[in-house]
């Protein structure tokens, strides 16, 4: 009789789960689909008749008292893989060792206490409030702990007790004739879920689970500088986790809404200024409400800004106005360092004239000789491109 012991690789008292886990490793290392060499499935065959063995309580004494565990043995009809034992072999220790994993089910009971999940949550915000950041509220549905056990699932503050039908493993294991034999499979206590353990009397509020479902409202602090698509993180403010355990995180995802007159571009501002011909051809100082304006505690002095337009100025113009963009995310402080406010001009034409403003443009043209004027086609692409751009959304 083979020393089933020296054939996994263990002491004679090793523990079942020193012998599992040799079995898996003498199975990934014996199997014929992984090892080409020529005793390698003998050495399997070895593997699996020494764990069918060991793996079972009452065939591992009478093997230990110098007995044949292996008596009445049953081939199955698998040629070289046979020798399974008809007392049962667990199918899920061979899937785990070959393929990793648990493929037989639950391994031992699991904690009644369990993280929370993480919480992605969508936050709307005005232009302003993402430039100059904001304390907004939010809304969500999430688990919380049941306030009636305060998270311990029990409704008169017992403890769980032990599962009659596992023993506490938190697994039973399901027997099952095939052409292998008696296959085991290993699964959760169907009693207990998997816990071990049972409450006899439920909360009636959460059902056992230590959490109930609420919506709440909290507050959060958006930094300036945000824009579409960044997420804020709020550690412990998601999902409380079953038996009132840890709350796992809350991602805020900013959505900002467009502006009427101003659009982002990296951390500059753009926004458009209609221009009459004649402050075009004669330059003008025009005063320009700021995105500041919009800000609860807006300082008068910031509300405007005064443009000077150069003589001259044609349609797609820009001038630049610097530190009124947005802030810096990584600054993190209100005021430090900002993009910059890009105005782009549109020059006007008057469609309406009176007979007065007509004589004086006429004026115009004749002191200028634009009179009589000549088509002229312009083959700078280069300009045409720059006004499609200065006007594209």
């Amino acid at each position: 009789m083979s020393d089933y012991y020296e054939t996994l690789g263990v002491p004679r008292d090793a523990s079942a789960e020193q012998i599992k886990k040799a079995f898996r490793r003498k199975a990934r290392q014996y199997h014929p689909d992984v090892n080409d060499s020529p005793d390698a499935e003998d050495k399997f065959k070895a593997v699996n008749e020494a764990y069918a063995v060991l793996s079972d309580e009452n065939k591992r004494a009478i093997y230990d008292r110098g007995g044949d565990p292996m008596s009445g043995g049953f081939d199955g009809g698998m040629g070289g893989f046979g020798g399974f034992s008809s007392q049962g072999f667990d199918i899920g220790d061979l899937f785990g060792a070959m393929f990793g994993g648990d493929f037989g089910g639950s391994r031992g009971p699991r904690s009644r206490v369990q993280r929370g999940k993480d919480l992605l949550a969508r936050l709307e915000l005005e232009l302003s409030e993402a430039v100059f950041g904001v304390t907004s509220e939010l809304t969500i549905n999430t688990f919380v702990a049941c306030q009636n056990c305060h998270g311990a699932g029990s409704a008169d503050g017992s403890d769980p007790v032990t599962c009659t039908q596992c023993n506490g493993r938190g697994d039973v294991t399901v027997s099952q004739r095939s052409l292998l034999g008696e296959i085991r499979t290993t699964q959760a206590c169907p009693a207990c879920q998997g816990y071990g353990t049972v409450i006899k009397n439920p909360c009636p509020d959460c059902a056992g689970h230590g959490r109930v479902n609420e919506r709440r409202t909290l507050n959060v602090k958006v930094p300036a500088g945000v824009d579409t698509g960044n997420r804020i993180r709020l550690q412990g403010q998601g999902e409380i986790g079953e038996g009132a355990g840890p709350a796992g995180d809350l991602f805020v995802e900013i959505r900002v809404r467009p502006h009427e007159r101003f659009r982002r571009v990296g951390q500059d501002l753009e926004t458009y200024m209609n221009l009459p011909m004649t402050a075009a051809a004669l330059g003008a100082k025009i005063d320009l409400g700021t995105l500041e304006s919009e800000r609860d505690d807006c300082d008068p002095n910031d509300s405007t800004v005064q443009i000077d337009v150069p003589e001259g100025t044609q349609t797609g113009t820009r001038v630049t106005v610097r530190g009124k963009g947005v802030p810096s995310l990584n600054d993190g402080r209100r005021g430090g360092q900002r993009g910059n406010l890009i105005v782009i001009f549109n020059v006007v034409t008057p469609t309406k004239l009176t007979d007065r403003q007509r004589e004086l443009l006429a004026e115009l043209a004749e002191e200028r000789n634009e009179t009589e004027l000549k088509a002229v086609i312009s083959h700078d692409k280069g300009f045409f491109e720059r006004l499609k751009d200065a006007f594209r959304d």
